[in-house]
């Protein structure tokens, strides 16, 4: 389950985040990104990141995930859609070349202090 080691990826980076002269702060909330092709389960994350918090400035703190859909363009006629399904082909023009604009995001966005 490779969610846990990105959970305590998280936790590190949020607490890495607090100011030292904010030796009392604690975390609130930490906001995620997650594309659908980043092989990432949100659930699976979110269990798991309750259990990297544990005894952290963290404990407590909520994981709020933004799951990102799967956004592709064609370099043929520069379509633009929503893949929901497998797609090789431009839904419009039916041509290969085809670009992933989003979908593979692992990003903190943010972190909130209390």
């Amino acid at each position: 389950m490779h969610e846990m080691g990105i959970a305590m990826e998280i936790v590190k980076i949020s607490r890495d985040s607090i100011p030292p002269h904010m030796t009392d702060a604690r975390v609130e909330r930490v906001n995620v990104r997650i594309g659908k092709l980043s092989a990432v389960v949100p659930q699976s994350l979110r269990f798991c990141f309750e259990m990297a918090v544990k005894d952290t400035p963290l404990d407590g703190a909520e994981l709020a995930i933004e799951e990102v859909p799967v956004v592709a363009q064609c370099r043929d006629c520069h379509h633009s859609w929503t893949i929901t399904g497998p797609a090789f082909f431009c839904e419009k023009c039916k041509s290969g070349k085809v670009d992933l604009l989003s979908g593979q995001e692992l990003d903190i966005v943010s972190i909130e202090l209390e």
